[in-house]
């Protein structure tokens, strides 16, 4: 009879501990009140999404979607550079509370971390071309020579289904090279990627004309078992919907209003 009775109190004190760290974790939006900053891992190389200020200011749609979120919260913002290979890892290890990093939403990623629905944003493949090659659709791609990164998924597609020429190179700068060489027209890549290369002076003689395709969803993050803090930044991104906030930043920051902005604001309006 002893021996059940502590086997009994163990019991209830491993249940006990259990719902404590649950409540724990179920409580990040009030730790993160109560310590009074949000921790958002973002992008630092990544314009116009997420990089620095000749200052060394956090800036970017990014970084104000996540001090948008701070100041819902009530409390100050704290940046975190993240790269791919460290993003996730930062948010298991609770080194952020939050990750805003230009992050496609993939079933494998959320087997790792908590991706908040409904996404936030979404980036495509795209075309950067010298403005003096007047390209209005991809059908008039058929044929042109496209300087492309080596193994990127969208290079069969471009020319099976378009009839473009890919021209493969290592890296993104063996590529802008060639482009401007001229042994290629265009540059294929993430457009997301070209809206900050086009924000270069640099490039002011090239453009990107036409609409994306494929796009992928990208997702906010946050650990998971965190469900008030997931909900927190639901709610806040359908708002942001709502309202056209990410579109605005599209606008402030000099980008064309992408098709699944434009879509989430007019489902949630």
């Amino acid at each position: 009879m002893k021996i059940n009775q502590f086997a009994f109190g163990a019991i209830a004190a491993v249940a006990a501990s259990t719902s404590v760290i649950a409540t724990a974790k179920a409580d990040a939006v009030q730790d993160i009140k109560t310590k009074g900053v949000l921790v958002v891992g973002v992008k630092a190389d990544y314009p116009p999404f997420g990089s620095l200020s000749p200052s060394g200011e956090n800036i970017g749609i990014e970084p104000d979607l996540a001090r948008n979120l701070a100041m819902r919260l009530g409390v100050k913002i704290q940046f975190v550079p993240v790269v791919a290979a460290n993003r996730m890892q930062f948010l298991e290890q609770g080194k952020i509370d939050v990750l805003i990093a230009t992050m496609n939403d993939t079933p494998e990623r959320e087997k790792i971390v908590d991706i908040v629905q409904p996404d936030y944003y979404a980036s495509g493949y795209n075309v950067m071309l010298p403005k003096t090659i007047h390209i209005t659709s991809w059908s008039q791609m058929q044929g042109v020579p496209m300087c492309a990164i080596q193994g990127a998924f969208y290079n069969k597609e471009v020319a099976e289904k378009y009839g473009a020429e890919p021209v493969a190179f290592t890296g993104v700068a063996e590529a802008l090279t060639a482009l401007r060489q001229g042994r290629c027209n265009a540059f294929v890549y993430d457009d997301t990627a070209i809206e900050g290369k086009l924000q270069n002076p640099t490039w002011a003689d090239y453009d990107m004309p036409l609409p994306s395709q494929d796009p992928k969803p990208w997702g906010i993050a946050v650990k998971q078992g965190e469900p008030e803090l997931a909900d927190f930044v639901s709610k806040s991104i359908i708002d942001w919907d709502k309202t056209g906030y990410i579109l605005s930043l599209e606008t402030k920051y000099g980008i064309k209003h992408s098709s699944f902005a434009e879509q989430m604001h007019a489902k949630y309006k």
